[in-house]
């Protein structure tokens, strides 16, 4: 089989990548987007069409969730035109094309977790181009949608990351503690991905680690994971003020991953652990 992941450098393309090496594939196009830039269409087409791939994963997104209320342009350019110009060269091939989205296409004001048929409402436009990114790729048919959230992985910027920089300075540190989500890492997250684009499934799902907390919760357990005495206070999201509105429920149901007979990702706290001593290993390199 051909698999082409755009997105390589972020950090699902990455592990996508190196799960298919693992996996024994070899035949991957992974261009970066110097050398695919997904919002031309011309190019886009080209590429598709001359390595004819079987699967496309398509990781590729503008994700700067605050910069996108002042580069609308651009956010709509890369997660819109790029999702449609991608799965028409798709369609050209009969390619499935995996379209990663995301938990903020919902507004966050469910009680309860979000069901895949769950009406969406972004309250940000990061989300509304990623809706409109999933109603362009719902249009044909051999598609699958994975909205996930929370992501953590070794190649990029990230939530894990960005508090163990803070560490080296700072011994107090306020976090949101009213919005609720499940962490996902990368590497757990791209075994799944490749599962599923070896099977017969269609459709929306929902993938993230196992578990639920808040960005507080998730701070605290990467501090005690990595051993670090670090103050950190609940703060509410109305007294941490961004300029992109965020969902204060971002949990995700995961029903539909039995009913396919797909498997559930570990435990977020698990995910942690091993991510950080991933870590801790390139750092010693």
């Amino acid at each position: 089989m051909k698999f082409l992941i755009t997105g390589v450098n972020g950090q699902l393309g990455h592990d996508v990548k190196e799960e298919l090496m693992e996996s024994g594939y070899s035949d991957i196009l992974a261009p970066t987007s110097a050398e695919m830039d997904i919002t031309k269409k011309e190019q886009v087409e080209e590429i598709v069409l001359d390595y004819q791939p079987d699967v496309i994963f398509h990781c590729a997104a503008y994700t700067a969730v605050d910069q996108a209320e002042d580069e609308k342009e651009k956010c709509y350019d890369i997660n819109v035109n790029g999702t449609k110009y991608l799965t028409d060269a798709a369609s050209l091939v009969q390619a499935k094309i995996i379209y990663i989205s995301t938990d903020y296409v919902f507004d966050g004001t469910k009680d309860e977790g979000y069901d895949v048929d769950d009406e969406t409402h972004p309250v940000n436009y990061y989300g509304e181009t990623k809706y409109l990114g999933e109603e362009i790729v719902k249009k044909y048919q051999n598609h699958i949608i994975v909205r996930i959230s929370w992501v953590f992985g070794i190649n990029g910027k990230n939530f894990v990351k960005t508090m163990l920089r803070l560490a080296e300075t700072k011994s107090e540190l306020s976090v949101v503690s009213d919005q609720i989500g499940s962490p996902t890492y990368t590497k757990d997250l791209s075994k799944l991905l490749v599962d599923m684009s070896l099977s017969d499934i269609r459709g929306t799902y929902h993938a993230t680690n196992e578990g639920y907390c808040s960005w507080y919760d998730f701070a605290k357990t990467i501090f005690e994971v990595n051993h670090i005495d670090m103050k950190v206070c609940p703060i509410l999201t109305k007294d941490y003020k961004t300029k992109a509105k965020r969902p204060l429920n971002s949990r995700l149901n995961k029903d539909c991953l039995d009913v396919d007979n797909l498997y559930r990702l570990p435990d977020w706290k698990d995910a942690v652990e091993r991510y950080c001593k991933v870590l801790k290993k390139e750092e010693k390199r």
